[in-house]
């Protein structure tokens, strides 16, 4: 049981703490944006330099497609239209259970809206037991609760194209109905990048093929990023604020502790654009510098921008084909915002897709009850948890 009284103590320190970060944190927004407004008149010219020199940067700086101060009004969203999205959840393999196995439930949300159709909210759970499923990962060096996690994204997004594809009409019919495919969280596997290739292809290629049957039915497909950390874009005023001719950051500045571009560093993108956007507004549209994205084809490669969406700046991710059709993209950027305002702050379906995802507690303990079960029925004998397990669920205090 947590100490309130002793961790009392502790809070003052914090607060402390979190008043400098701040005072900080407005400094660099004030240095981001001046840089901000020089990189606007010499953008063309940085990102010249940014293609001849990235070999040499040791930074991740995102390119923008768009003007720098480029602010657009997302139109209203369609009346009619459908929404499809799924999250994930996991029971995780534990060697104190009855049984050393674990969990995947993908939940599935389809919303319509002006349609006068039945939503579908539901989940598909499968167990995985067997040892190619348990041990697989450890040839690479990878646990198996964390290739668990990896094996639980790669189901999502083949749930996601299923469901929606088995929806929408076949490739090539006219769409009268707009549609979104969403997914919380980041198109670019970061994770992915030091994988050994054997193990990155069993994750990638199927997200890839799903991705690309989204494509081929015309679904656009959008990740949603809420509170995102990431520093892309504003790693770009780094190029500007470079006290070299050239940004040869192995060259000039290989040998320090900190570089002294690094001037806006740390400053996340949302703090900057949540200084330039109005509520409803997106700004310039970017292209992910992530070397993961090498290995996707180019039509899925991801690009971004950033959203006003009322309570926050959200991240918005999108494969290349999607924002090579303007219309599209202005539609599918509509109708995300629109699922924000319905879900008060936050996309309904994605909320729905967890809801419908989320293993709780007394899942978990439905889930070994029926299990020790079968096992009983299947005539095994001394199946129990643990005595550490055991232990651990009472209290004799």
């Amino acid at each position: 049981m947590l100490d309130l009284t002793k961790l009392a103590g502790e809070l003052p320190g914090i607060s402390q703490h979190l008043k400098q970060e701040a005072n900080a944190s407005r400094v660099r927004l004030e240095r981001a944006q001046e840089l901000l407004s020089l990189a606007r008149g010499r953008q063309e010219e940085l990102v010249e330099l940014q293609k001849k020199w990235r070999d040499r940067t040791i930074f991740a700086n995102a390119t923008p497609i768009e003007p720098l101060n480029t602010r657009i009004e997302i139109t209203p969203t369609p009346t009619q239209h459908t929404v499809f999205a799924t999250d994930g959840s996991q029971i995780s393999p534990s060697h104190h259970e009855i049984a050393y196995c674990y969990l995947i439930n993908i939940g599935r949300v389809m919303l319509h809206y002006g349609q006068s159709l039945h939503p579908l909210l539901d989940n598909l759970p499968e167990i995985y037991y067997k040892p190619e499923d348990l041990y697989i990962s450890k040839q690479w060096g990878i646990r198996t609760d964390e290739w668990m996690g990896h094996c639980r994204t790669v189901s999502e997004a083949k749930a996601l194209a299923e469901m929606a594809c088995q929806w929408v009409k076949p490739p090539g019919a006219h769409y009268l109905t707009p549609n979104l495919a969403m997914v919380d969280g980041s198109l670019i596997y970061w994770f992915l990048e030091g994988m050994p290739t054997e193990a990155r292809d069993r994750l990638l290629l199927p997200i890839l093929d799903a991705w690309e049957e989204l494509r081929q039915t015309k679904i656009p497909l959008i990740g949603y990023l809420s509170v995102a950390r990431s520093s892309e874009a504003t790693n770009f005023l780094r190029l500007q604020a470079c006290r070299y001719d050239t940004p040869d950051c192995l060259t000039h500045c290989a040998n320090l502790d900190r570089l002294p571009c690094q001037i806006v560093d740390p400053l996340r993108d949302t703090t900057l654009w949540g200084n330039l956007l109005q509520p409803g507004q997106r700004g310039t549209l970017w292209r992910s510098s992530a070397k993961i994205l090498d290995l996707y084809p180019e039509s899925l490669r991801t690009h971004f921008c950033y959203v006003h969406v009322g309570e926050e700046i959200a991240r918005i991710e999108v494969p290349q084909w999607v924002i090579e059709d303007a219309d599209l993209f202005n539609q599918s950027l509509s109708i995300v915002l629109g699922q924000v305002y319905k879900g008060y702050g936050y996309p309904v379906a994605l909320a729905e897709s967890h809801n419908q995802a989320v293993v709780r507690s007394r899942d978990r303990a439905h889930f070994f009850a029926l299990l020790e079960q079968q096992m009983i029925r299947a005539g095994l004998r001394n199946v129990g948890t643990s005595y550490k397990e055991a232990r651990k669920r009472s209290s004799i205090a």
